[in-house]
Formats: C-alpha cells, sequence, structure tokens
C-alpha cells in the first residue's frame, strides 16, 4: 500500500509508531521528538527545546534540522510506502527567531510527491505560534534491499 492509495486525511499515525519501534535509539528519540499527527499530506511533531540548546541557551539550529529532516523523511515513507525506503538527499534551513524553553511544533507539507523524490516544507514554530525555521528537504525513494 502507498499514500496514493489513501485518503489525504487518513491518519497514519500507528504506521509512523511502528517505524519508530525499529530503533529504540534513534535520534527522533534521543531529540526528545514526539509525533502527534501524521496523514499523508500533513506530519506535527514536537520537540523541547531544553536539551536541545547551543551554548547560549537557544534552540540549536541543528536541531530544528533534525526535526525538519524527520518530519520530511517520515512523510516521504509514508508516501513510498512499506516495500520502499527513503534517504535525503538534500535539505535546507532558514532560522529566524531564537526559541529558549518550551516546545518547538513542526509542521510538514508536501511540495511534490512524485515516484522518486519527495520534497517537504517543514515549519518550525514556538509555543507562541512564531516561526523558528523553514526547512525544506528533498528524499530519494529507493526499493528496499531484499531480506530488509
Amino acid at each position: 500500500m502507498t499514500a496514493h492509495d489513501l485518503a489525504p486525511d487518513t491518519d497514519v499515525l500507528p504506521f509512523v509508531e511502528q517505524m519508530n519501534e525499529l530503533n529504540p535509539n534513534s535520534l527522533m528519540r534521543r531529540m526528545g521528538i514526539e509525533v502527534t499527527e501524521a496523514t499523508p499530506t500533513r506530519i506535527v511533531a514536537t520537540m523541547p527545546v531544553e536539551g536541545n540548546t547551543q551554548p547560549y541557551g537557544l534552540l540549536h539550529g541543528g536541531a530544528s534540522v533534525v526535526l525538519a529532516e524527520t518530519l520530511g523523511s517520515i512523510g516521504s515513507a509514508i508516501h513510498a510506502g512499506v516495500d520502499r525506503i527513503v534517504v535525503g538527499t538534500d535539505i535546507n534551513a532558514t532560522h529566524h527567531r531564537a526559541a529558549r524553553s518550551g516546545l518547538v511544533t513542526g509542521v510538514a507539507t508536501p511540495v511534490s510527491l512524485g515516484r522518486t523524490l519527495c520534497s517537504w516544507e517543514i515549519v518550525v514554530t514556538d509555543e507562541d505560534g512564531k516561526r523558528v525555521c523553514t526547512s525544506r528537504i528533498t528524499c530519494l525513494i529507493r526499493d528496499a534491499a531484499p531480506g530488509a
């Protein structure tokens, strides 16, 4: 089954949770990223600022990129389906403002969902709804290795 077989608002959070169980030591877990909503066309997750800061106590820009790559990769995996894998090939980020505490929320929406490439825009906001970061990721869809 692929995302093409699903309505855009189909809840695929159980699939995301199953993916997360594949690696109990994943970076997603270490960063405290929690997926709160997942459909074929929208992935939402939160991440704590605390523990993901640079020396000045501000959210590390790399942490925002980890959140963005996580969401874009999840969305691409949903689109690709269970018999395929995805790998990130390009990511960029513009950091708009600092976050000092609380949670940030990332919302990923597709820019393009193709047979071999997926691109997603991810907007990261603070608890006041102010944009912290805008990122875009492109993922390559591959056939899963035999026996994988």
